[in-house]
């Protein structure tokens, strides 16, 4: 009997899923034995040709982390959409954009600006950018076309299944790739489409083991500004945590190391807008009444934009990504 086939790829994103996917260690032998990896770009030396020449649903499964952020990344979007039975959105890039996509918040141009003109070690007295073609002596020389905005993978391809977090945590992922295992084997049912895997259906406080006393905050502190108490909740210090706007199944791991949640692992379940949802939570949280000390108190937030979206801004009702 043929081995069912697993494909795995990095689109924009920082390499951290395909690090996850090693973090589970021995059972990466299971994964060996059970699957044949017919397209595993980081790890061997596989060729996109390889791919194109497959016959269309001859991958069983492909686990595709990163955004789409250039016409590359939409490309292998669509040929390993084509070429794979299940596809499944691997990690907060590919889910929801992740920190790729809050550059949703700026333009191309003022992007290449930055990086191509203003930094302090760049010298390009003639504003030289990179261009898709460029006719060198030897032919066209082509690199991939750069987007002006971020996409999440399902504003690309159809989606079948999601694993959330920056990256998932390996238990998870381990977790997962056993009970897909198990279903091939055994021919059991697939979960429904749409199905977020290898997470909870509560959020990250559920997991916290802090403890909430309901008070009112006069001030937003970053870490460095105040001395935290390891038992008390983040929110009730003053420290911005997104764990009432998470999802639960990472185990609560950055706030029980004093670190507030971030939000990699989306919103939870039946709450359209990550960000909206923090917000409601930090309403609840501010002790005034009067606008402008309502306003004075939530100016001490550093970075709003930046915090409640950091990893959903692709998905946000703000509209920013281009559909």
């Amino acid at each position: 009997m043929a081995k069912p086939k697993l494909a795995l790829y990095w689109a924009a994103s920082c390499g951290g899923c395909d690090v996850a996917v090693l973090d589970i260690e021995v059972k990466i032998l299971d994964v060996a034995a059970f699957f044949d990896i017919v397209f595993w770009p980081c790890a061997t030396d596989f060729k996109y040709k390889d791919v194109e020449a497959m016959p269309d649903k001859s991958i069983t499964l492909c686990l595709f982390n990163g955004s789409i952020r250039n016409s590359e990344n939409e490309k292998l979007a669509k040929l390993l959409r084509a070429k794979s039975v299940v596809l499944v959105a691997f990690g907060s890039c590919a889910q929801e954009g992740c920190i790729p996509a809050l550059a949703n918040l700026t333009t191309k141009e003022a992007i290449f600006k930055t990086v191509y003109l203003d930094t302090p070690s760049t010298h390009n007295p003639d504003k030289i950018f990179p261009q898709p073609v460029t006719k060198v002596k030897e032919g066209d020389l082509e690199i991939p076309v750069f987007w002006e905005k971020v996409k999440s993978l399902d504003q690309v391809v159809d989606v079948d299944y999601y694993i959330p977090g920056c990256p998932p945590q390996s238990t998870q992922v381990a977790a997962v790739i056993e009970a897909v295992i198990d279903i091939l084997k055994n021919g059991k049912p697939l979960p429904p489409k749409g199905t977020i895997l290898g997470a909870g259906d509560k959020t990250c406080c559920d997991e916290c083991p802090r403890t909430r006393k309901e008070k009112k905050v006069k001030q937003f502190y970053r870490l460095h500004e105040i001395l935290i108490n390891p038992d008390e909740c983040l929110l009730d210090q003053g420290i911005v945590c997104m764990g009432p706007a998470t999802r639960s199944g990472c185990g609560a791991l950055c706030v029980k190391a004093n670190v507030p949640c971030r939000g990699c692992y989306g919103a939870p379940p039946n709450v359209h807008d990550q960000g909206l949802k923090m917000l409601s939570a930090i309403s609840s949280v501010i002790d005034a009444q009067e606008p402008d000390e309502i306003d004075k108190i939530i100016n001490t937030i550093a970075d709003p934009t930046g915090t409640f979206y950091r990893f959903s801004m692709a998905h946000s009702t703000l509209k920013i990504a281009d559909l």
